[in-house]
């Protein structure tokens, strides 16, 4: 996105010291890097940065709003409504698509937003191997706000383990060793000093939560939680499993309710022209004339499944549950990145924490993503190179 940063990454680049890199990266834990790290981070201008920065104000102005609580309490599928939500969500994300207006102008695109975690500890590490990968000039930086990669762990860890014992403290999720996250496990473990613990494992007594702690029986008094609830329903053979929706005497961090209070439900709440115009189908009484510029989305789905690209008014009139389907407004991806074939398109992941105490969160990182398929995931990025994770190196 910078040409010059751009030609001089691309003329320096070597297979050689890509894979020496992707070695480096993988020595953070041998074999749990198990998804595609791209050969190029992403070089970001001081606008574009500002563009995305200022969309996200706007939409935690919506989120800080005393009446966000009741517009979304219908967001939260009655059957994985957990009780004990308090305050905020301690870590929200903004995908942002780089894209093409009109005009054939840059511009940052709202894609998706979660008030979940992502891969915040291994990009600590990530970013540090990537930097010196690349040969990255001082007056770029891939944290915001002034973070360096100890005041943003210190940060992390401020917020997940707190004044607790870090025993007291577990990463939560659904057989952690297959997921394909599972290396930014393992860095969480090395930067917090918990561990991970699989939701078959829990013990429950009374309103108490246990685990096996290598051999002995601790109490679990606050949950890191990486457990999505739509992927859990997917799974089969989980009929003995602990019942997270009852009332636990546990602290959530963030609460699971979080994840679906912000997300694609509360895109149609947001006015800003970074953020794509969005309608939840129930609200509609007719659809757009221009239809084919629109995409269907279900609201309770997991890693772009469902996603009607290419819209008819058949699509829209088989959806029997269309309070549960939002339509939103297509953006342009701007095939931006050159690479030695063709162009690729990347999406940007803002970081944002939220402090006990803090009256709004406050950005702090990012992850990248480039793809030359026709959405961003790894499932429509098969057999390319030049795809994949990677980082933003924004300028100062």
């Amino acid at each position: 996105m910078i040409p010059a940063l751009r030609h001089q990454f691309n003329g320096n680049f070597t297979k050689e010291k890509y894979e020496a890199y992707v070695k480096e990266i993988e020595a953070l834990h041998p074999g749990a890097l198990d998804f595609r790290n791209a050969e190029t981070p992403l070089f970001v201008p001081k606008g574009f940065t500002h563009k995305m920065l200022k969309a996200c104000d706007d939409i935690i102005d919506v989120i800080i709003n005393p009446k966000f609580m009741e517009l979304t309490e219908r967001g939260i599928p009655k059957n994985v409504y957990v009780p004990g939500q308090k305050g905020h969500s301690h870590f929200i994300a903004f995908d942002f698509g780089v894209c093409e207006n009109e005009n054939g102008a840059l511009e940052p695109q709202l894609i998706e937003m979660q008030g979940f975690p992502t891969l915040f500890a291994f990009q600590a590490y990530h970013s540090e191997i990537t930097a010196k990968y690349a040969d990255m000039p001082d007056n770029f930086s891939p944290y915001l706000n002034g973070y360096n990669k100890e005041t943003y762990l210190q940060l992390l860890k401020e917020i997940i383990v707190g004044n607790m014992n870090p025993e007291n403290v577990v990463l939560l999720e659904i057989f952690p060793e297959q997921q394909k996250t599972r290396i930014d496990f393992y860095c969480t473990e090395a930067a917090l000093g918990i561990k991970t613990v699989c939701l078959t494992k829990l013990m429950a007594e009374g309103n108490k939560l246990f685990y096996n702690n290598n051999g002995t029986k601790t109490e679990i008094k606050r949950i890191y939680n990486r457990l999505i609830f739509d992927d859990l329903q997917k799974q089969e053979g989980l009929e003995n499993i602990i019942d997270l929706t009852k009332d636990y005497d546990v602290e959530w961090v963030p609460h699971p309710n979080w994840f679906y209070r912000i997300s694609k439900f509360t895109l149609p709440f947001i006015d800003n022209p970074n953020v794509p115009k969005t309608f939840f189908l129930s609200d509609l009484k007719q659809a757009p004339a221009d239809l084919e510029n629109y995409v269907l989305k279900p609201l309770f789905s997991f890693a772009g499944q469902g996603v009607v690209i290419d819209v008819t008014q058949n699509d829209i009139d088989t959806v029997k549950d269309p309070e549960n389907w939002i339509l939103q407004r297509k953006v342009k991806y701007a095939d931006v990145i050159e690479t030695p074939d063709v162009a690729a398109k990347a999406e940007i992941r803002l970081f944002y924490f939220w402090k006990d105490g803090w009256q709004k969160p406050v950005a702090v990182h990012n992850l990248a993503r480039l793809s030359k398929g026709k959405m961003i995931g790894t499932r429509y990025n098969k057999d390319k190179e030049w795809v994949g994770g990677g980082v933003a190196f924004f300028e100062k």
